[in-house]
């Protein structure tokens, strides 16, 4: 015997349309989450921090992937946080706020979030070999060192490859971006299925998209500077982004 799907589960709900200033307020309130209850978010920090590190210890004597796979990170952000979407729910709905029973918050809806990983683990990977092209195509310096990595890449000497490794990884960045800004709190708090949930990501990108630049260079620059003071910074900056990240879900979809 079938049941008929929830309705709600099965057709892309209304989004509301935004200011462009509301990515501050989101910001403001995912600060406020890990305030209010900071040793469960350090948790996800700390495995953030800890993923950078060994991606720099592990391709050490290949900079060329440790470039591509720290900017990869961010493509496959909102899925890794999905146990601190589930801590803001926590809070939001007025429960204790642990961290155990979020250490699994993706089970309930394993099915659309495996899936929906899986794309953004393909989408890493194509933008791992992309980024490698880049490299071969326009460095025309010798490959940069591990003490020397940022002076080497952005130096003026490569502008052409400057140029050519933004227009790529932000053609990927703009692509993961408009598909999964609100798609896995979505899947964690309505269990709908990976296709509404990227077709409800769109829809609110489109109807916000002044909002959604500024919310994308906020993410840069919190997520940017995490990495900036050698991944330390990821401790607190990726658990205040996926708080944030949360709140504006609850701001743009009905």
């Amino acid at each position: 015997m079938t049941t008929a799907a929830d309705p709600q589960q099965s057709t892309v709900p209304n989004v509301r349309t935004v200011s462009m200033t509301a990515p501050l307020r989101w910001l403001a309130s995912g600060w406020g989450d890990f305030r209010a209850h900071p040793l469960p978010s350090v948790f996800y920090g700390v495995c953030f921090a800890v993923m950078g590190w060994l991606i720099a210890l592990t391709f050490r004597h290949a900079y060329a992937y440790v470039s591509a796979l720290v900017c990869g990170f961010l493509l496959v952000g909102p899925f890794l946080a999905t146990g601190i979407y589930a801590l803001s729910r926590q809070r939001e709905n007025g429960e204790p706020v642990r961290l155990v029973p979020t250490l699994d918050a993706w089970r309930p809806n394993v099915g659309a979030i495996g899936v929906f990983s899986l794309v953004l683990t393909v989408i890493l990977l194509v933008w791992a070999r992309a980024s490698l092209v880049v490299f071969a195509l326009f460095y025309t310096s010798e490959m940069p060192s591990v003490d020397r990595f940022l002076e080497q890449v952005v130096s003026l000497d490569n502008l052409e490859f400057l140029v050519a490794y933004a227009c790529v990884g932000g053609f990927f960045a703009a692509l993961v971006f408009a598909i999964s800004v609100v798609a896995v709190p979505m899947m964690l708090d309505r269990r709908t299925d990976g296709v509404i949930a990227v077709l409800t990501s769109l829809k609110t990108f489109g109807a916000n998209v002044p909002a959604m630049i500024v919310w994308g260079l906020t993410i840069a620059v919190v997520i940017g500077a995490g990495f900036a003071l050698w991944f330390a910074g990821l401790v607190v900056a990726g658990p205040v982004i996926g708080h944030a990240t949360w709140h504006a879900y609850r701001a743009l979809v009905e």
